[in-house]
């Protein structure tokens, strides 16, 4: 599994960062920060609700 994240469709809501702050940070322009491009796959339930939730679609979960 592989995450992605497109900073320039963020809107900079924070969702991800507050509710996987190991996979995701925000920058000092609230911007997401991608911090583990490979999770542990037990996070995977976690990470598509968390891409689903994105407002601006900014983060994508790729399957092997």
């Amino acid at each position: 599994m592989r995450v992605s994240v497109d900073r320039s469709r963020c809107c900079g809501a924070g969702l991800c960062a507050q509710d996987l702050p190991d996979v995701f940070d925000q920058g000092d322009d609230a911007v997401v920060v991608l911090l583990d491009e490979h999770p542990a796959d037990e996070l995977a339930d976690d990470l598509d609700d968390v891409a689903f939730a994105c407002p601006s679609g900014a983060i994508r979960v790729h399957r092997d």
